[in-house]
């Protein structure tokens, strides 16, 4: 049996993953201490993956970065990059789906602690990036581990997206949902039962381990 599907999609999540993080985390902070005009509607398109449909994201980012797409002509023309139907297309579709979810995580366990312990260290001299990495960051630690898990769980199982945008090639954008699909379409059941089980014991071996996390910290919390 080709294992190319499983490496493919743990390399897709785990990529995704890291970019989703550094980027949700930065923006969650920023939004959750500022305001500005037009927040609410820069929040709104930020969580809209989350609520329309695989496909419809797909076409959106067929539309940007297809072959004769705006940004798709840039990229090629003066970067040498294809997007479209290869790797950095399923990556792309799985940084999209999965954003929401750590965007509203982090922004959540940003809010959820005393802000004036920040305001406290600004006053005492603190940079930002000192108050950031010394009080904001482990207090919203939880909070941000959860987004993590979440994130890699759906960047891993992300399907509509990527096969609108990056396609079925084998070998090249071959994710176990897509193999799931195919092999299912094909006929054989047995090859299908197969990921599903795999792509299954995954998700749920990281939902189980935060939910230990979560548990064995609380315990240290209240001892």
């Amino acid at each position: 049996m080709d294992l190319f599907p499983l490496w493919i999609s743990l390399k897709t999540a785990s990529v995704a993953t890291i970019i989703v993080f550094l980027l949700g985390v930065f923006l969650a902070w920023t939004f959750s201490r500022r305001n500005f005009l037009g927040k609410t509607v820069v929040e709104a398109l930020f969580l809209l993956p989350m609520v329309l449909p695989p496909t419809v994201v797909g076409f959106g980012l067929l539309y940007l970065f297809g072959r004769n797409a705006f940004l798709g002509n840039i990229l090629s023309e003066f970067f040498g990059i294809q997007i479209v139907f290869t790797w950095y297309a399923v990556v792309l579709a799985a940084i999209v789906v999965s954003f929401p979810l750590m965007f509203q995580s982090a922004k959540a366990a940003f809010q959820q602690y005393d802000s004036n312990l920040e305001r406290v260290a600004y006053t005492m001299g603190a940079s930002r990036i000192r108050v950031f990495w010394t009080i904001s960051l482990p207090l919203a630690w939880p909070g941000l581990l959860a987004g993590l898990v979440l994130t890699f769980a759906r960047a891993l199982g992300e399907f509509g997206a990527t096969l609108m945008v990056a396609g079925f090639v084998p070998g090249v954008t071959e994710t176990i949902p897509l193999a799931i699909y195919f092999a299912v379409e094909s006929g054989d059941m047995a090859t299908a039962g197969i990921w599903v089980t795999i792509i299954s014991m995954v998700g749920f071996v990281a939902l189980l381990w935060l939910n230990w996390w979560n548990k064995r910290s609380m315990q240290r919390f209240h001892k």
